[in-house]
């Protein structure tokens, strides 16, 4: 990076720190957060915890920084809709997606907020971990991390006492991921900052009933990832209340009539679907109107989505409430952006330290992942104003529908780890400019 190039990043991330910096409060906060901000951009030889970071921007005592996590009170959701306004000068757009789906964080012990012997799908399997759901919002215009929360196990909402030695709110109750994944839905929806009609999620989601019937009641459409043992009715299949025999209790729960098609489920259906049901782009799609299956009677009328690799591997199974007219280029997009969330995982973690933190308590936890949420956002703008075409995402398949475009953001010189605050007057006017009470735009 050249001098003039170095001069335009540093000013660019003076710029944005302003924008954010009145919402922690006294001007010694906005400082650590300043500088906690850089060391997480810059920081990417060693572990971003607080002493490396420190050493990173050479302007912090590891102490101070620990203290911004942890006891600073400065609140986490300010920080998420201002970053949500930010985003959604950006990334808004007609056609945009809201993602939903979590990652976990490696821990050892028992005293970390959340933590617990519980299934994460980045282990693959059972580990003592945190879980994070997160939401993401997708659009032609690129992609990002919008908000999160902590995901607390019963074992957690259970013990009061433990609950409250970690930070937690003593008005949280036990919610689960998809009701978790709700929340963040709604609160993006209040704030209107990110508007979307659709919602797309794995099948850790979409295999719950009451959230595709919270979403389908509120108005979103949803393509969602479901189990392959998921029944659905291909066909109207009439129900009755038997009469009743005159012995017994009297019947008062409809059946299916005799001779009606049962349900059936998703991966046999996908299984027996002629060539010709397959449509390619540059994965394979193929979809059938029917109704959901419910205690084994028919719901509400659905879309059955299938997605398959071109050589016929790996099919994916959705259920959609979008209308009849849609078409299937259309429910192929919206469940195929799901790995954007997964790509954000990935950035945040090797660019922002995402799973990097060392802090115990509930608001240590989130006031880590909001100034992560930021770090990204500030990397979005830098992709977008270098204007540099992204090459799409090491995991993607061959043929897969083609990525949001999100510029390529210019190095941040790995070889420079102080890159942000050492060249020349730089840092004295990013500090004087983040401090300065003229430049702190109203919270």
């Amino acid at each position: 990076m050249d001098p003039m190039e170095f001069e335009r990043v540093a000013e660019t991330f003076a710029a944005f720190h302003r924008r954010f910096a009145p919402l922690f409060g006294r001007p010694e906060a906005q400082d650590r957060s300043e500088q906690y901000l850089r060391g997480l951009l810059v920081q990417d030889a060693e572990r971003r915890n607080v002493e490396n970071l420190a050493e990173a921007v050479g302007a912090a005592h590891p102490r101070a920084l620990q203290r911004l996590l942890t006891e600073a009170p400065w609140s986490t959701p300010r920080v998420r809709d201002r970053l949500q306004a930010f985003l959604g000068e950006r990334l808004a757009d007609a056609d945009s997606v809201l993602v939903l789906d979590d990652t976990g964080f490696v821990k050892q012990g028992t005293h970390s907020v959340g933590v617990a012997r519980q299934y994460s799908g980045t282990l693959g399997k059972v580990g003592n971990c945190q879980i994070g759901v997160f939401l993401g919002y997708a659009s032609a215009r690129g992609a990002a991390l919008v908000d999160a929360a902590l995901f607390l196990p019963r074992e957690w909402t259970d013990a009061p006492a433990r609950c409250q030695a970690a930070g937690v709110p003593a008005d949280t109750p036990y919610q689960t991921k998809p009701e978790l994944g709700l929340a963040l839905l709604r609160q993006a929806q209040r704030l209107g900052h990110l508007p979307a009609r659709w919602v797309t999620a794995d099948e850790g989601y979409g295999e719950v009933p009451s959230f595709r019937d919270a979403l389908d009641a509120e108005g979103w459409w949803y393509v969602v990832e479901v189990p392959r043992t998921t029944r659905v009715f291909m066909e109207p299949s009439a129900t009755a209340v038997p009469a009743w025999k005159g012995r017994g209790r009297k019947p008062t729960r409809p059946r299916l009539v005799a001779g009606a098609r049962p349900a059936e489920p998703v991966d046999l259906l996908a299984a027996a679907l002629p060539a010709t049901a397959w449509h390619p782009r540059t994965y394979e799609f193929a979809a059938l109107r029917g109704w959901e299956s419910r205690d084994g009677l028919p719901g509400r009328a659905t879309w059955v989505v299938w997605r398959r690799n071109r050589d016929g591997s790996e099919v994916k199974h959705y259920l959609s409430n979008a209308p009849a007219e849609t078409p299937l280029a259309e429910l192929g997009r919206v469940g195929a952006w799901r790995w954007t969330i997964e790509t954000g995982f990935e950035q945040a973690k090797g660019e922002a330290g995402l799973d990097e933190y060392e802090v115990r308590s509930w608001p240590g936890w989130h006031h880590h992942i909001a100034l992560v949420l930021l770090a990204n956002a500030f990397l979005l703008q830098l992709r977008q104003e270098w204007g540099e075409k992204q090459r799409g995402p090491a995991h993607r398949a061959p043929g897969e529908p083609s990525a949001p475009r999100m510029p390529a953001a210019p190095p941040l010189d790995a070889g420079r780890p102080t890159a942000l605050v050492d060249r020349d007057a730089a840092p004295q006017r990013a500090r004087q400019a983040s401090s300065s009470p003229a430049a702190r735009p109203a919270a």
